[in-house]
């Protein structure tokens, strides 16, 4: 049973990474190199934390990507 819920938990865990992996795709961002893209998400990360408004604005502008199934 243990061995079953471990298969889970990693192919759940395979299945988020290409998921994310398909934003940075969607973004248009695919060519770009690793440290720019960790560069980006870090400095997201820091701006997001005392910036709602900016959560606010980004959360917009994916939410519009998705819907015009932007690629």
């Amino acid at each position: 049973m243990a061995r079953a819920s471990t298969r889970d938990a990693r192919r759940k865990d395979t299945r988020e990474k290409i998921e994310l992996g398909g934003l940075f795709i969607k973004a248009g961002l695919r060519y770009e190199t690793r440290a720019l893209l960790l560069g980006a998400l870090i400095d997201l990360g820091q701006r997001l934390k005392v910036d709602d408004g900016e959560r606010s604005r980004l959360t917009q502008i994916g939410a519009e990507a998705f819907r015009n199934g932007r690629e």
